[in-house]
């Protein structure tokens, strides 16, 4: 038996201290009305409504300015204005692979920075992989974010504003069925989001709300490396897809790859998985595979892998490792990935090979680390203007003394 499940004591840093107005964007349902009330805007007999009509501006029409809340009066705006505010938090990086895949860099309330990836062409359209942790406390041999030690879990409202900025960048407002970029999200960048439930559950019900940002549940994937206790749990509450961060088939290795295995083994992990609600042909789970040359690629491993997984519904994404500066691993030669894929699609499982994106700007899966544990990108520019002042300086120096 092992012991339950300890949650990091974040507490300290989970709601950073705002200094001036409150930010709106980002708020469940609940805490919008509450928030209203707690700052007498508004008596409880009206705040559902009030709320409801502020929660149609801020997340089906993304707007950044209260006096574009035509149906609200102009008084309550002002007040609005002097006590709240709708600005997003800062992109300090901004990149864009020469695939089309996009990384935001975004500077938080309280100054760190968090790493999210927008990826067309997954799904129905496009992806955005969100963060719930600046850093993480897992290891994962393979995992750039691995080496980056937890800074803090993410807020519900600074997972939400992750998908707002996207959506500003990629111009989705108003929320519409047709023609949107953003049709999935996937809870797999930095950060271990069974370690932060109750922000992550929030978040998604503000993300799939349809009268709001109204991207469904069934699109919406939370993975983990396998946080036992949290796993049923996960389905029950928030009704999202499920992605296991698997990468081996026997207890000794995974415990090198994942460390957390050895507190939840395979046989636990398994169990897990198998009490997650409802899943069916329909509602699958994801096993994600790094593909790790002369470590877990062969032939034998992937018939360990459809034996482990008999009997539960499944997908397994094959996912080419993506390499970062001092990574002990290389990547798996594309024919064993190939055979490897073989073995499991005759076994009856897809096993779609994940094509890499984003490697060329350090966006592709394993790769996220953000600048909070570096130097920020804010900061490195200011010192690329002070350096290109300087090196003018001296140019005019030079000219004048000719």
């Amino acid at each position: 038996m092992n012991a339950p499940l300890k949650t990091l004591d974040l507490s300290f840093s989970n709601r950073p201290e705002m200094s001036g107005p409150v930010p709106l964007a980002g708020l469940t349902r609940a805490q919008l009305r509450d928030v209203l009330i707690a700052h007498d805007l508004v008596d409880e007999k009206k705040a559902k409504m009030r709320a409801e009509q502020l929660w149609r501006w801020i997340y089906h029409y993304g707007v950044t300015d209260f006096d574009e809340m035509t149906n609200v009066s102009k008084a309550l705006r002002e007040t609005l204005k002097a006590k709240f505010t709708l600005a997003r938090p800062e992109i300090t990086e901004r990149q864009v692979s020469v695939d089309g895949t996009r990384k935001y860099l975004i500077k938080l309330e309280s100054g760190i920075e968090v790493e999210t990836v927008f990826i067309p062409g997954v799904g129905r359209s496009g992806a955005l992989c969100v963060s719930s942790q600046v850093g993480c406390t897992l290891n994962c041999t393979f995992c750039h974010t691995g080496t980056q030690p937890l800074v803090r879990n993410l807020t519900a409202a600074e997972i939400v504003t992750q998908v707002m900025i996207a959506r500003d960048d990629l111009g989705e407002w108003p929320t519409s069925n047709e023609d949107r970029q953003i049709t999935n999200i996937v809870f797999m960048g930095m950060g271990e989001p069974l370690y932060t439930l109750d922000t992550v559950s929030d978040a998604i019900d503000v993300i799939s709300d349809h009268e709001g940002i109204a991207i469904g549940r069934r699109r919406i994937t939370v993975s983990t490396s396998g946080v036992v206790p949290k796993i049923p749990e996960l389905g029950e509450r928030t009704k999202a897809m499920l992605a296991i961060s698997l990468h081996a088939t026997h207890d000794a290795l995974r415990d090198e790859l994942v460390p957390l295995n050895k507190k939840y083994p395979i046989a636990e992990l398994m169990d897990a998985i198998r009490a997650y609600p409802d899943l069916s042909n329909a509602k699958r789970v994801t096993f994600e595979y790094v593909m790790l040359k002369g470590v877990n690629d062969s032939l034998a491993e992937a018939r360990a892998l459809v034996k482990l997984l008999r009997g539960i519904p499944s997908k397994i994404n094959l996912i080419p490792f993506n390499p970062w500066p001092g990574s002990p691993y290389e990547c798996s030669d594309w024919d064993q990935i190939e055979a490897f894929a073989d073995v499991v699609n005759k076994a009856g499982y897809a096993s779609p090979i994940r094509t890499p994106r984003g490697r060329d700007i350090f966006a592709a899966c394993g790769q996220l680390k953000s600048e909070s544990q570096k130097i920020r990108a804010s900061e490195r520019r200011r010192l690329e203007r002070e350096a290109e002042a300087k090196q003018d300086a001296n140019q005019e120096d030079q000219a004048s003394q000719a």
